[in-house]
């Protein structure tokens, strides 16, 4: 599996840029990070953390604000453990004397050239370079950034990565969009309901320490209702597609084994209080409204899963589910999951519905649904309304 990790020494953060393509930029890269001898490959990565803002592209060409954050073309890291933030007033002074220690020295030292139109000089941090002058700093500090050009990293982070909790939660209409959540506390409440376990997750694959368990919550959430591939989101969260499916398996089989305790099956006083008021005298009776719905999966690869998937009725592999809903639109049952090729009376069979519900109950389903005498035992009424039959047809 390729690493994540940011490959500028003593960094530990995850995700970030890919090396540039173009062999000048990718080199100057390579001599920004001091890796002089190491040649990266098309899976290492620079973090956010070592670009300044003014790195990042602030417009489209529309004039409108980026939704993702990109570096300009000419872009390299600057921002590392061993950069100094120095006094403005002392910059010009300490370039002067770097320059002219450089052109002094230029036929003693190691010297890298980079080709390119202002033919920039770049000294071989492996060579050592004894430095006549008294104010010229160390080699180590020779890469002078001004304190003015450098913007405090969670700051920094904040104000560019789109989508996350920080920049929705002050606006409910893009916090309905994207998460189906009506406003930040509706999230929090999601988020509370997964309990204390929701902050000591054992992922699917590694660790993930990056990304806050909000913004976890949010990919996954986006993700459930988008269905943006792992791509996009890895660049809308600035993290690497492993990390974003890491989040999204690990929070889905969490929150499966957390909520599927929760009761979802209302109570018959419920389902009558909160149907509509032309359901209530038409279908008094109702308790729940039943149909069957199928999802497409990739092929199989065994003979008899195949034979055991394929539908006919969709002509591809599906799963097949029961599905149950309230009169008024709550969704109350859920079987579990069947090959494609499984009936909807089968299905039926196998569920907990006769159980579940009470004697003097009414289901209503399609014509599809032949289960009449399933539920004759039980006391329990299948009602087939004459605009089904009509629609089936």
């Amino acid at each position: 599996m390729p690493s994540t990790l940011c490959c500028v020494p003593k960094c530990s953060n995850r995700g970030g840029h890919v090396f540039p393509k173009e062999a000048n930029l990718r080199r100057k890269w390579i001599v920004a990070i001091r890796r002089i001898q190491w040649e990266p490959n098309k899976y290492s990565l620079v973090c956010s953390e070592h670009f300044t803002c003014n790195d990042y592209i602030s417009a489209t060409t529309l004039g409108t604000c980026p939704l993702v954050k990109r570096l300009k073309g000419a872009s390299v890291p600057s921002v590392f453990s061993w950069t100094k933030p120095v006094e403005v007033s002392t910059v010009n002074r300490q370039h002067r004397a770097v320059m002219r220690t450089n052109r002094k020295n230029i036929t003693d030292s190691p010297i890298l050239l980079l080709s390119n139109k202002d033919n920039i000089l770049v000294e071989d941090i492996g060579a050592e370079v004894e430095l006549v002058s008294e104010d010229v700093p160390d080699p180590m500090e020779c890469d002078i950034i001004l304190e003015t050009e450098i913007c405090d990293t969670s700051v920094q982070t904040d104000s560019y990565s789109y989508f996350s909790v920080e920049r929705l939660k002050q606006d409910n209409k893009k916090m309905l969009n994207y998460s189906g959540c009506e406003s930040y506390d509706r999230f929090l409440m999601i988020l509370h309901s997964l309990g204390p376990d929701a902050y000591r997750l054992n992922y699917y694959y590694h660790d993930v320490r990056n990304v806050s368990i909000e913004n976890q919550l949010l990919l996954t959430l986006v993700k459930l209702r988008m269905n943006w591939t792992n791509f996009v989101l890895a660049d809308m969260f600035e993290i690497s597609e492993t990390t974003v499916s890491n989040i999204f398996i690990t929070w889905v089989n969490f929150m499966y084994h957390q909520w599927k305790e929760i009761q979802i099956w209302p109570s018959r006083d419920l389902v009558r209080y909160f149907a509509p008021s032309d359901f209530q005298r038409k279908f008094p009776k109702t308790r729940v409204i039943i149909d069957g719905t199928e999802c497409p999966v990739k092929k199989p690869t065994l003979p008899t899963a195949q034979q055991a998937t394929f539908s006919t009725y969709k002509n591809r592999n599906t799963v097949k589910i029961l599905i149950g809903a309230t009169p008024g639109g709550l969704i109350s049952y859920i079987s579990d999951a069947y090959g494609g090729s499984a009936s909807d009376r089968q299905i039926v069979e196998r569920s907990s519905l006769m159980t579940q519900c009470d004697p003097g109950d009414s289901i209503m389903a399609d014509k599809g649904f032949n289960v009449q005498d399933i539920f004759a035992s039980y006391n329990v009424a299948i009602n087939m309304p004459s605009f089904l039959k009509k629609k089936i047809d």
